[in-house]
C-alpha cells in the first residue's frame, strides 16, 4: 500500500483539509468538484479508512483524517525536497537567492553573472517566516534576510547591522518626535507573529526591565503589520531600510533610541559548498556590508 500512494492524492486530501469545502479545494486545485471528490475516494481506498465526513457547512475531518494529515503534509514536504535535491544535482549551474523586502541583493547578483556568465541565476522574495524553510527545501539556495533566525543546519554570514525605527499613523502622538525610547510606548500594543524569536525581537519583548510587551493583533506578512498601524489598532517596530514613510503617506518613522540594531546576514544550507554558492558568499561580502547599504 504504502509503494502504491499517490503523492497527487496526498495533496488532494492536505488541500481539502486546509479549505474544509470542497468547493473551494477544488477551485485551489484547479478541478471540479465530481473529480476531486472521486480522488479522495481513491485515497481512501487505498488507505482503507474514510478521511472526512460531509457536513451542510463543508467537510471535518475524521479521527483517521486527523491522524493522516500531519503525516500527509510531512511526506508532501520530503517528496517537493527529494525533487530539488535531484534537480540541483542535476543543475550545478544554477543558483537561486532570496531575499526580503527591502534588501538590496543586486550588486551581488551582478556580480556573480558577471564572473559566472554560464550560470542561471534566479531571484525570489520571500516572507520574513520563510528563509530557514526555503533553504532546507532546495527552494533557494542563498538568502539576504535579517536575524533572529534558527540557525542549525545553516551557515550564517554577517553582512551589515541596520536601526530600528517605530512606525505610528501621522496623526499620533508620538509624530513629529525626533526620537523615541521603549518607555514611550510601554503601553502601546504591537503586532504578534506566531515565530517566537522573531516576536520577541521585533517586539522587545520582554523587555530590559522585565516587563512584557503589550500584545497586539496576531500577523502573518509584513504588509498586515503595516495596515494595522494604519488604522491605528497598534504601533510597530521595523528596520530604517523600510522606508515606510515614503511610501505611505498616513505613517511616519521615528527612530527608536536604546535599541540594539538589527542585523542583516546571509543564510546558505550548512552542507553546501558549491561554487555558487561559495562565490556568492564572498560577493556578498564584498558588495552588500557597509553602511552604503544599511541607510546610515
Amino acid at each position: 500500500m504504502v509503494a502504491d500512494l499517490d503523492l497527487r492524492l496526498v495533496r488532494c486530501f492536505t488541500v481539502l483539509a486546509q479549505h474544509r469545502h470542497f468547493g473551494r479545494a477544488a477551485a485551489a486545485l484547479h478541478v471540479t468538484q465530481s473529480s476531486l471528490s472521486r480522488q479522495i475516494s481513491r485515497l481512501e481506498q487505498q488507505l482503507g479508512a474514510r478521511l472526512l465526513d460531509r457536513t451542510p457547512s463543508g467537510t471535518r475531518l475524521t479521527e483517521a483524517g486527523a491522524a493522516f494529515l500531519a503525516d500527509a503534509e510531512a511526506l508532501l514536504r520530503s517528496a517537493e525536497r527529494a525533487a530539488a535535491r535531484a534537480l540541483a544535482a542535476a543543475r550545478p549551474h544554477r543558483l537561486t537567492v532570496g531575499s526580503l523586502l527591502n534588501l538590496v541583493v543586486t550588486p551581488a547578483v551582478r556580480e556573480l553573472r558577471r564572473r559566472f556568465p554560464d550560470a542561471e541565476v534566479r531571484t525570489v522574495n520571500l516572507g520574513w517566516h520563510e528563509t530557514r524553510e526555503a533553504l532546507l527545501d532546495h527552494r533557494v539556495d542563498a538568502v539576504l534576510t535579517r536575524l533572529p533566525l534558527q540557525a542549525d543546519r545553516l551557515r550564517v554570514t554577517d553582512l551589515y547591522e541596520e536601526p530600528r525605527v517605530l512606525v505610528v499613523p501621522v496623526d499620533h502622538r508620538l509624530a513629529g518626535k525626533e526620537s523615541v525610547t521603549l518607555d514611550d510606548i510601554a503601553d502601546e500594543p504591537l503586532p504578534r507573529a506566531d515565530e517566537p524569536l522573531w516576536d520577541a525581537f521585533w517586539r522587545i519583548d520582554p523587555r530590559p526591565d522585565g516587563s512584557r510587551a503589550p500584545d497586539g493583533p496576531l500577523i502573518n506578512a509584513a504588509d498586515d503589520k503595516i495596515e494595522l498601524v494604519a488604522s491605528g489598532q497598534a504601533v510597530a517596530i521595523l528596520p530604517a531600510s523600510a522606508r515606510i514613510a515614503t511610501l505611505r503617506p498616513d505613517l511616519t518613522a521615528i527612530p527608536l533610541e536604546g535599541v540594539e540594531p538589527c542585523q542583516v546576514v546571509l543564510a546558505t544550507r550548512a552542507d553546501d559548498h558549491g561554487p555558487l554558492v561559495t562565490a556568492f558568499r564572498e560577493y556578498a561580502v564584498a558588495h552588500l556590508s557597509g553602511s552604503v547599504h544599511s541607510g546610515r
